[in-house]
């Protein structure tokens, strides 16, 4: 159940980033304190630091450009691009879902800051809430870059 709500919460912000562009991924409204693009890294950052955790499947800049607490107007490097991005996305869609029965059903061994996380399919089906979450901020955001 859990890898199925996973797929379906990916496939949909994949669906959906892949129309987007550059120019609008960038725009800071006052409605919102971050970016879409910073939503975008920001998914693919925290379920990299939450399942696979001292991971070099993603550059490790990603972590001061895109964690919790962090803005794009602080950014001091250069953000991927969007083509970069999906590329990373769809790659650790495919990672996580090579991960065993036996690994979701293992206790996660680390104290995660919200829920009652035991497993690693607990874990999961918080990750999707979270990027299901981020999805809405991003569609929301869209609507109001657009209607300007």
């Amino acid at each position: 159940m859990s890898r199925k709500q996973f797929n379906l919460t990916r496939s949909s912000l994949l669906t959906f980033i892949k129309e987007l562009d550059e120019d609008t991924l960038d725009i800071q409204s006052n409605y919102f304190n971050n970016t879409i693009r910073w939503h975008i890294g920001h998914v693919l950052a925290t379920n990299e630091k939450f399942l696979f955790m001292k991971s070099t499947n993603i550059p490790a800049e990603y972590v001061e450009l895109f964690a919790s607490g962090t803005k794009p107007a602080d950014w001091t490097t250069e953000a991927p691009k969007l083509d970069v991005l999906f590329q990373q996305l769809e790659e650790q869609q495919n990672r996580i879902n090579e991960f065993s029965d036996l690994f979701w059903k293992s206790n996660v061994k680390f104290k995660v800051p919200f829920g009652s996380i035991e497993t690693h399919r607990d874990l999961l089906i918080m990750l999707s809430y979270h990027e299901a979450e981020h999805l809405g901020k991003i569609k929301a955001m869209y609507q109001v870059v657009k209607s300007k």
